[in-house]
Protein backbone atom coordinates (compact mmCIF):
# COMPACT_ATOMS: atom_id res chain seq x y z
CA UNK A 1 0.00 0.00 0.00
CA UNK A 2 1.20 3.25 -1.25
CA UNK A 3 2.83 5.93 1.58
CA UNK A 4 2.58 9.66 2.06
CA UNK A 5 4.30 11.62 4.08
CA UNK A 6 1.97 14.28 5.90
CA UNK A 7 3.78 17.18 4.06
CA UNK A 8 3.01 15.83 0.94
CA UNK A 9 -0.50 15.30 1.07
CA UNK A 10 -1.76 18.39 -0.50
CA UNK A 11 -0.49 17.35 -3.85
CA UNK A 12 -3.05 14.50 -3.71
CA UNK A 13 -7.05 14.90 -4.45
CA UNK A 14 -8.70 16.42 -2.21
CA UNK A 15 -10.96 13.67 -1.63
CA UNK A 16 -7.77 11.48 -0.24
CA UNK A 17 -5.79 13.84 1.63
CA UNK A 18 -5.70 13.15 5.11
CA UNK A 19 -8.56 15.32 6.32
CA UNK A 20 -11.12 13.64 4.05
CA UNK A 21 -10.22 10.56 5.53
CA UNK A 22 -10.73 12.01 8.88
CA UNK A 23 -14.19 13.18 7.40
CA UNK A 24 -15.34 9.98 5.49
CA UNK A 25 -14.25 8.07 9.32
CA UNK A 26 -16.48 10.42 10.94
CA UNK A 27 -19.50 9.89 9.30
CA UNK A 28 -19.20 6.22 8.51
CA UNK A 29 -18.79 5.59 12.25
CA UNK A 30 -21.80 6.99 14.04
CA UNK A 31 -24.01 5.14 11.54
CA UNK A 32 -23.45 2.18 13.48
CA UNK A 33 -22.83 2.81 17.12
CA UNK A 34 -25.41 5.66 17.11
CA UNK A 35 -28.21 3.15 15.72
CA UNK A 36 -27.18 0.84 17.99
CA UNK A 37 -28.10 3.64 20.58
CA UNK A 38 -31.00 4.37 19.37
CA UNK A 39 -32.53 0.76 19.54
CA UNK A 40 -31.08 -0.70 22.76
CA UNK A 41 -33.38 0.56 25.19
CA UNK A 42 -36.21 -0.80 23.12
CA UNK A 43 -34.50 -3.50 22.40
CA UNK A 44 -33.28 -5.00 25.91
CA UNK A 45 -36.68 -3.77 27.34
CA UNK A 46 -39.63 -5.37 24.64
CA UNK A 47 -37.27 -8.34 23.36
CA UNK A 48 -34.72 -9.30 26.48
CA UNK A 49 -36.95 -7.79 29.29
CA UNK A 50 -33.80 -5.85 31.01
CA UNK A 51 -34.72 -4.08 34.29
CA UNK A 52 -32.10 -1.04 35.80
CA UNK A 53 -29.89 -3.54 37.03
CA UNK A 54 -29.78 -5.39 33.73
CA UNK A 55 -29.24 -2.04 31.51
CA UNK A 56 -26.44 -1.53 34.22
CA UNK A 57 -24.42 -4.76 33.64
CA UNK A 58 -24.56 -3.93 29.59
CA UNK A 59 -22.88 -0.61 30.00
CA UNK A 60 -20.64 -2.10 32.58
CA UNK A 61 -19.57 -4.97 29.75
CA UNK A 62 -19.55 -2.24 26.97
CA UNK A 63 -17.03 -0.19 28.93
CA UNK A 64 -14.70 -3.13 29.61
CA UNK A 65 -12.73 -2.86 26.11
CA UNK A 66 -12.60 1.02 27.02
CA UNK A 67 -10.84 0.24 29.90
CA UNK A 68 -8.25 -1.36 27.79
CA UNK A 69 -7.61 1.02 25.00
CA UNK A 70 -4.24 1.25 26.11
CA UNK A 71 -3.72 -2.23 24.53
CA UNK A 72 -3.31 0.01 21.52
CA UNK A 73 0.00 0.83 22.15
CA UNK A 74 0.98 -2.63 21.70
CA UNK A 75 -0.95 -3.42 18.99
CA UNK A 76 0.72 0.16 17.06
CA UNK A 77 4.31 -2.25 17.44
CA UNK A 78 2.93 -3.99 14.37
CA UNK A 79 0.11 -2.30 12.44
CA UNK A 80 0.19 0.98 11.49
CA UNK A 81 -2.26 3.25 13.46
CA UNK A 82 -4.10 4.12 9.90
CA UNK A 83 -5.27 0.42 9.58
CA UNK A 84 -5.99 -0.22 13.12
CA UNK A 85 -8.79 2.27 13.35
CA UNK A 86 -10.06 1.14 9.88
CA UNK A 87 -10.29 -2.11 10.65
CA UNK A 88 -11.70 -1.68 14.26
CA UNK A 89 -13.86 0.19 12.30
CA UNK A 90 -15.00 -2.81 10.14
CA UNK A 91 -15.58 -4.81 13.79
CA UNK A 92 -17.68 -1.97 14.93
CA UNK A 93 -19.92 -2.63 12.14
CA UNK A 94 -20.24 -6.36 11.49
CA UNK A 95 -20.29 -6.47 15.02
CA UNK A 96 -23.92 -3.78 15.00
CA UNK A 97 -25.49 -5.85 12.34
CA UNK A 98 -26.13 -9.09 14.26
CA UNK A 99 -26.69 -7.25 17.15
CA UNK A 100 -30.63 -8.76 17.05
CA UNK A 101 -30.02 -12.03 16.23
CA UNK A 102 -28.51 -12.69 19.79
CA UNK A 103 -31.55 -11.46 22.23
CA UNK A 104 -30.59 -13.69 25.63
CA UNK A 105 -28.68 -11.49 28.26
CA UNK A 106 -25.45 -13.76 26.93
CA UNK A 107 -25.58 -12.93 23.35
CA UNK A 108 -26.64 -9.04 24.03
CA UNK A 109 -23.68 -8.87 26.50
CA UNK A 110 -21.13 -10.94 23.99
CA UNK A 111 -22.20 -9.49 20.83
CA UNK A 112 -21.87 -5.38 23.20
CA UNK A 113 -18.32 -6.43 23.94
CA UNK A 114 -17.10 -7.20 20.50
CA UNK A 115 -18.63 -4.21 18.97
CA UNK A 116 -17.19 -2.14 21.99
CA UNK A 117 -13.45 -3.40 21.30
CA UNK A 118 -13.99 -2.00 17.68
CA UNK A 119 -15.60 1.21 18.92
CA UNK A 120 -12.94 1.77 21.76
CA UNK A 121 -9.90 0.99 19.85
CA UNK A 122 -11.06 2.98 17.31
CA UNK A 123 -12.19 6.06 18.70
CA UNK A 124 -8.20 5.31 20.23
CA UNK A 125 -6.83 5.75 17.22
CA UNK A 126 -8.89 8.53 15.54
CA UNK A 127 -8.59 10.72 18.36
CA UNK A 128 -4.31 10.36 17.61
CA UNK A 129 -4.72 10.63 14.24
CA UNK A 130 -6.66 14.09 14.72
CA UNK A 131 -4.06 15.31 16.97
CA UNK A 132 -1.32 14.69 14.50
CA UNK A 133 -3.08 15.41 10.91
CA UNK A 134 -4.94 18.57 12.36
CA UNK A 135 -2.92 21.55 12.48
CA UNK A 136 -2.84 23.52 15.82
CA UNK A 137 -4.39 26.55 14.64
CA UNK A 138 -7.10 25.21 12.85
CA UNK A 139 -7.96 21.64 15.49
CA UNK A 140 -10.43 23.19 17.61
CA UNK A 141 -12.78 24.49 14.47
CA UNK A 142 -12.03 21.14 12.36
CA UNK A 143 -13.10 18.96 15.43
CA UNK A 144 -16.54 20.88 15.46
CA UNK A 145 -16.58 20.45 11.69
CA UNK A 146 -16.17 16.55 12.30
CA UNK A 147 -18.45 16.72 15.31
CA UNK A 148 -20.92 17.99 12.48
CA UNK A 149 -20.26 15.37 10.33
CA UNK A 150 -20.88 12.45 12.31
CA UNK A 151 -24.01 14.66 13.17
CA UNK A 152 -25.31 14.72 9.95
CA UNK A 153 -24.71 11.54 9.10
CA UNK A 154 -26.69 10.19 12.16
CA UNK A 155 -29.36 12.64 11.44
CA UNK A 156 -30.04 10.67 8.12
CA UNK A 157 -30.16 7.47 9.98
CA UNK A 158 -32.58 9.21 12.12
CA UNK A 159 -35.12 10.41 10.05
CA UNK A 160 -35.23 7.29 8.20
CA UNK A 161 -35.85 5.46 11.40
CA UNK A 162 -38.66 7.97 12.23
CA UNK A 163 -40.26 7.89 8.61
CA UNK A 164 -40.02 4.27 8.38
CA UNK A 165 -40.12 2.36 11.53
CA UNK A 166 -43.93 2.43 11.48
CA UNK A 167 -44.70 2.86 7.77
CA UNK A 168 -42.67 -0.55 6.71
CA UNK A 169 -42.74 -2.08 9.93
CA UNK A 170 -39.64 -2.22 10.40
CA UNK A 171 -37.64 -5.07 12.52
CA UNK A 172 -34.18 -4.35 14.86
CA UNK A 173 -32.86 -6.82 12.64
CA UNK A 174 -33.30 -4.91 9.60
CA UNK A 175 -32.18 -1.34 11.12
CA UNK A 176 -29.50 -3.46 12.82
CA UNK A 177 -27.47 -5.12 9.40
CA UNK A 178 -28.14 -2.16 7.37
CA UNK A 179 -26.20 0.12 9.71
CA UNK A 180 -24.22 -2.01 10.62
CA UNK A 181 -23.19 -3.49 7.14
CA UNK A 182 -23.18 0.29 6.24
CA UNK A 183 -20.34 1.07 8.35
CA UNK A 184 -18.10 -2.50 7.46
CA UNK A 185 -18.15 -1.24 3.86
CA UNK A 186 -17.28 1.98 4.04
CA UNK A 187 -14.24 1.31 6.52
CA UNK A 188 -12.90 -1.83 3.83
CA UNK A 189 -13.39 1.09 1.01
CA UNK A 190 -11.23 3.56 2.90
CA UNK A 191 -8.50 0.43 3.72
CA UNK A 192 -8.46 -0.60 0.07
CA UNK A 193 -8.33 3.40 -1.32
CA UNK A 194 -6.81 5.47 0.82
CA UNK A 195 -2.73 5.89 1.12
CA UNK A 196 -0.62 5.25 4.45
CA UNK A 197 -0.18 8.73 5.49
CA UNK A 198 3.89 9.15 7.29
CA UNK A 199 3.76 11.62 9.82
CA UNK A 200 7.02 13.60 10.73
CA UNK A 201 7.22 12.55 14.28
CA UNK A 202 7.53 8.56 14.87
CA UNK A 203 4.91 7.82 17.44
CA UNK A 204 6.30 6.22 21.28
CA UNK A 205 5.39 2.83 21.09
CA UNK A 206 5.73 2.28 24.74
CA UNK A 207 3.36 3.27 27.50
CA UNK A 208 3.56 7.10 28.42
CA UNK A 209 2.39 8.63 31.91
CA UNK A 210 4.59 11.96 32.50
CA UNK A 211 3.58 13.81 35.56
CA UNK A 212 3.16 17.03 33.33
CA UNK A 213 0.40 15.87 31.89
CA UNK A 214 -1.55 15.10 35.00
CA UNK A 215 -4.44 17.67 34.84
CA UNK A 216 -5.06 15.93 31.28
CA UNK A 217 -5.34 12.92 33.23
CA UNK A 218 -7.84 13.67 35.75
CA UNK A 219 -9.73 15.77 32.91
CA UNK A 220 -10.06 12.95 31.24
CA UNK A 221 -10.99 10.40 34.29
CA UNK A 222 -13.76 12.78 35.36
CA UNK A 223 -15.40 13.47 31.38
CA UNK A 224 -15.36 9.24 31.10
CA UNK A 225 -17.44 9.40 34.79
CA UNK A 226 -19.71 11.84 34.19
CA UNK A 227 -20.59 10.99 30.95
CA UNK A 228 -21.00 7.42 31.50
CA UNK A 229 -24.26 8.15 33.72
CA UNK A 230 -25.82 10.33 30.96
CA UNK A 231 -24.90 8.33 28.26
CA UNK A 232 -26.60 4.74 30.58
CA UNK A 233 -29.47 6.33 32.17
CA UNK A 234 -30.55 9.59 30.61
CA UNK A 235 -32.11 7.17 27.80
CA UNK A 236 -32.92 4.61 29.54
CA UNK A 237 -34.99 7.55 31.61
CA UNK A 238 -36.93 8.06 28.79
CA UNK A 239 -38.14 4.84 27.89
CA UNK A 240 -38.66 3.72 31.55
CA UNK A 241 -40.80 6.45 33.54
CA UNK A 242 -42.20 8.17 30.07
CA UNK A 243 -43.07 4.82 28.09
CA UNK A 244 -41.00 6.59 24.76
CA UNK A 245 -41.15 4.12 21.98
CA UNK A 246 -38.52 3.60 19.56
CA UNK A 247 -39.46 6.06 16.59
CA UNK A 248 -40.26 9.03 19.61
CA UNK A 249 -36.80 8.48 21.55
CA UNK A 250 -35.31 8.68 18.09
CA UNK A 251 -36.94 11.79 17.12
CA UNK A 252 -35.24 13.05 20.34
CA UNK A 253 -31.84 11.87 19.18
CA UNK A 254 -32.60 13.50 16.32
CA UNK A 255 -33.20 16.84 17.22
CA UNK A 256 -30.41 16.72 19.27
CA UNK A 257 -28.24 16.09 16.58
CA UNK A 258 -29.37 18.71 14.63
CA UNK A 259 -28.62 21.27 17.23
CA UNK A 260 -25.25 19.83 17.50
CA UNK A 261 -24.63 19.81 13.68
CA UNK A 262 -25.42 23.54 13.51
CA UNK A 263 -23.54 24.58 16.99
CA UNK A 264 -20.32 22.26 16.53
CA UNK A 265 -18.51 24.12 14.15
CA UNK A 266 -19.18 27.47 16.17
CA UNK A 267 -18.41 25.82 19.54
CA UNK A 268 -15.30 24.91 18.15
CA UNK A 269 -14.46 28.49 16.77
CA UNK A 270 -15.64 29.58 20.54
CA UNK A 271 -12.43 27.39 21.87
CA UNK A 272 -10.36 28.87 19.33
CA UNK A 273 -11.22 32.25 20.17
CA UNK A 274 -11.72 32.31 23.87
CA UNK A 275 -9.30 29.25 24.94
CA UNK A 276 -9.98 25.83 26.24
CA UNK A 277 -10.18 26.99 30.16
CA UNK A 278 -13.16 29.19 29.61
CA UNK A 279 -15.04 26.60 27.37
CA UNK A 280 -14.19 24.02 29.99
CA UNK A 281 -15.52 26.38 32.67
CA UNK A 282 -18.81 26.95 30.54
CA UNK A 283 -19.57 23.09 29.83
CA UNK A 284 -19.31 22.59 33.33
CA UNK A 285 -21.01 25.15 34.86
CA UNK A 286 -23.78 24.31 32.51
CA UNK A 287 -23.82 20.34 33.47
CA UNK A 288 -24.16 21.09 37.14
CA UNK A 289 -27.40 22.50 36.47
CA UNK A 290 -28.31 19.94 34.14
CA UNK A 291 -27.41 17.32 36.23
CA UNK A 292 -29.37 18.83 39.51
CA UNK A 293 -32.71 19.66 37.25
CA UNK A 294 -32.51 15.68 36.39
CA UNK A 295 -32.93 14.90 39.63
CA UNK A 296 -35.73 17.31 40.23
CA UNK A 297 -37.82 15.42 37.48
CA UNK A 298 -37.43 12.61 40.39
CA UNK A 299 -38.10 14.18 43.51
CA UNK A 300 -40.49 16.85 42.08
CA UNK A 301 -42.16 15.13 39.22
CA UNK A 302 -41.51 17.38 36.40
CA UNK A 303 -42.39 16.17 33.04
CA UNK A 304 -41.23 15.20 30.19
CA UNK A 305 -41.18 17.96 27.99
CA UNK A 306 -38.43 19.44 30.81
CA UNK A 307 -36.77 15.95 30.69
CA UNK A 308 -36.42 16.28 26.66
CA UNK A 309 -35.03 19.84 26.62
CA UNK A 310 -32.34 18.47 29.47
CA UNK A 311 -31.50 15.87 27.07
CA UNK A 312 -30.56 18.01 24.01
CA UNK A 313 -28.74 21.01 26.34
CA UNK A 314 -26.59 17.90 28.10
CA UNK A 315 -25.16 16.90 24.55
CA UNK A 316 -24.43 20.69 22.89
CA UNK A 317 -22.64 21.30 26.88
CA UNK A 318 -21.11 17.68 26.24
CA UNK A 319 -20.00 19.19 22.72
CA UNK A 320 -17.33 21.45 24.48
CA UNK A 321 -15.46 18.58 25.49
CA UNK A 322 -13.00 19.33 22.10
CA UNK A 323 -11.46 21.62 24.50
CA UNK A 324 -9.61 18.66 26.57
CA UNK A 325 -8.35 17.60 23.38
CA UNK A 326 -7.02 20.64 22.26
CA UNK A 327 -5.51 21.91 25.28
CA UNK A 328 -4.02 18.27 25.35
CA UNK A 329 -2.73 19.04 21.36
CA UNK A 330 -0.95 22.09 23.06
CA UNK A 331 1.30 20.91 26.05
CA UNK A 332 2.32 17.44 24.49
CA UNK A 333 5.52 16.17 23.32
CA UNK A 334 4.46 15.71 19.16
CA UNK A 335 5.74 11.95 19.73
CA UNK A 336 3.20 11.07 22.77
CA UNK A 337 0.69 11.96 21.09
CA UNK A 338 -0.59 8.02 20.29
CA UNK A 339 0.54 6.56 23.48
CA UNK A 340 -0.82 9.35 25.21
CA UNK A 341 -4.19 8.95 23.40
CA UNK A 342 -4.55 4.96 24.60
CA UNK A 343 -3.51 5.94 28.07
CA UNK A 344 -6.31 8.71 28.24
CA UNK A 345 -8.82 6.39 26.86
CA UNK A 346 -8.28 4.01 29.93
CA UNK A 347 -7.97 6.64 32.45
CA UNK A 348 -11.66 8.07 30.82
CA UNK A 349 -13.24 4.35 31.16
CA UNK A 350 -11.75 3.61 34.62
CA UNK A 351 -15.17 4.89 36.58
CA UNK A 352 -17.08 3.38 33.34
CA UNK A 353 -16.39 -0.20 33.95
CA UNK A 354 -17.58 0.08 37.56
CA UNK A 355 -20.10 2.76 37.68
CA UNK A 356 -22.77 1.80 35.50
CA UNK A 357 -23.37 -1.71 37.74
CA UNK A 358 -23.22 0.02 40.60
CA UNK A 359 -25.56 2.84 40.06
CA UNK A 360 -27.52 -0.15 38.64
CA UNK A 361 -28.27 -1.11 41.41
CA UNK A 362 -29.26 2.59 42.96
CA UNK A 363 -31.02 2.97 40.00
CA UNK A 364 -33.56 0.86 41.46
CA UNK A 365 -33.31 2.64 44.76
CA UNK A 366 -33.59 6.02 43.81
CA UNK A 367 -33.17 7.30 40.36
CA UNK A 368 -32.46 11.13 41.58
CA UNK A 369 -29.36 10.25 43.43
CA UNK A 370 -27.94 8.92 40.49
CA UNK A 371 -28.23 12.19 38.78
CA UNK A 372 -27.21 13.94 41.84
CA UNK A 373 -23.72 11.63 41.79
CA UNK A 374 -23.33 13.34 38.24
CA UNK A 375 -23.50 16.89 39.60
CA UNK A 376 -21.57 15.92 41.83
CA UNK A 377 -18.61 14.65 39.24
CA UNK A 378 -19.26 18.02 36.83
CA UNK A 379 -18.25 20.11 40.45
CA UNK A 380 -15.34 18.58 40.60
CA UNK A 381 -14.32 18.96 36.58
CA UNK A 382 -15.68 22.88 36.98
CA UNK A 383 -12.83 22.99 39.78
CA UNK A 384 -9.69 20.99 37.68
CA UNK A 385 -10.99 23.59 34.86
CA UNK A 386 -9.89 26.22 36.79
CA UNK A 387 -6.26 24.87 36.77
CA UNK A 388 -5.32 25.24 33.45
CA UNK A 389 -3.71 28.38 32.23
CA UNK A 390 -5.57 30.60 29.51
CA UNK A 391 -2.68 29.75 27.33
CA UNK A 392 -1.50 26.00 27.82
CA UNK A 393 1.90 25.20 26.12
CA UNK A 394 4.74 22.71 27.10
CA UNK A 395 6.10 24.09 30.33
CA UNK A 396 2.80 25.90 31.26
CA UNK A 397 0.49 22.87 31.35
CA UNK A 398 -1.57 24.10 34.52
CA UNK A 399 -1.56 26.91 37.10
CA UNK A 400 0.00 24.78 40.02
CA UNK A 401 3.80 25.43 40.54
CA UNK A 402 5.47 23.30 42.94
CA UNK A 403 2.45 23.14 45.13
CA UNK A 404 1.16 26.59 44.52
CA UNK A 405 -0.94 28.50 42.59
CA UNK A 406 0.56 30.61 40.00
CA UNK A 407 -0.88 33.42 38.12
CA UNK A 408 -3.34 32.97 35.56
CA UNK A 409 -1.18 33.23 32.41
Amino acid sequence: MKTVHLEDAYTLPFWRRPTALLFVMAIAMPVAFSTWMALINNFVVEVAQFDGSDIGWLHTVREIPGFFAIGVIALIIFIREQVLGLVSLILLGVATAVTAQFPTMGGILTITMLSSIGFHYYETVNQSLQLQWLEKDRAPQMLGWLISAGAAATIVIYVLIVMLWEALDLSFSIVYWLSGGFTALVALLCLLIYPQFETPHPQLKTMVLRRRYWLYYALQFMSGARRQIFIVFAGFMMVERFGYKVDEITQLFLATLIINMIAAPFLGKLVAVFGERRALIVEYVGLCCVFFAYAGIYYFEWGVVLAAVLYVVNHLFFSLALAIKTYFQKIADPQDIAPTAAVAFTINHIAAVFLPVLLGYLWLQSPGLVFLAAAGMAIVSLLLSLLIPRHPARGNETLVRTGALAPAE
